[in-house]
């Protein structure tokens, strides 16, 4: 996993609340097997109108998205955090997140962050009214920053530490490698083994 210390961009304003994950991806496209390619169907249904935030020019190049409360409710579908982080957003910013969706995220390094409505409202309208004006999100300082303003947030001790160092799941059981391997060897002397008994009939013989 993707190392995450900070990371600036441009923000994308997302003014809407309660974005499920079929939304966010429909459910026609989750029939991959992998993590990439879903980057077409973000959001696929909502892109298909011209007026649609992620259409204009000057939100194309996005890597941060400003939504709305509950973001990313409904369904566990892993795939809506690949389809945001194969389009290229590398943080969410909301006031709320769906507890699954986040819990995804945070595993496969999509930090999102969140922020009370009042600053969330303020972003939107700072991008909005000068979208050149590009976001930091600071997980090392824990903090976000536009222009002159910061805005602190908090973050689960581990889920940050796991962001920080580039570990999800796996690679953190992998720095224990050498010391499963001495466990299994060990382990595998202590089976219980079993014994073939003849039959009754070759007994018999």
């Amino acid at each position: 996993m993707e190392i995450f210390t900070s990371h600036t961009g441009i923000a994308a304003p997302l003014r809407v609340s309660d974005v499920d994950t079929d939304q966010i991806i429909p459910a026609r496209f989750c029939v991959g097997v992998t993590k990439q390619g879903y980057e077409n169907a973000l959001l696929h249904d909502w892109r298909a109108k011209p007026d649609f935030v992620l259409n204009q020019p000057e939100y194309r190049a996005a890597t941060v998205l400003i939504a709305g409360d509950n973001f990313g409710v409904g369904s566990s579908r892993e795939m809506a955090v690949w389809a945001l982080q194969n389009y290229g957003f590398r943080a969410v910013l909301a006031p709320r997140f769906g507890d699954i969706f986040r819990g995804n995220s945070l595993k496969n390094g999509l930090l999102t962050v969140t922020l009370e409505q009042s600053v969330i409202d303020e972003l939107w309208d700072r991008v909005e009214e000068t979208p050149t004006d590009e976001v930091t999100v600071d997980l090392a300082e824990s903090e976000v920053r536009c222009g002159d303003s910061i805005f602190g947030f908090d973050l689960d001790p581990d889920a940050r530490w796991r962001l920080l160092n580039g570990f999800d799941d796996i690679s953190i059981t992998l720095r224990n490698s050498s010391d499963i391997d001495t466990y299994e060897c060990v382990r595998r002397r202590t089976l219980p083994t079993t014994t073939r008994i003849a039959s009754e009939a070759s007994q018999h013989v």
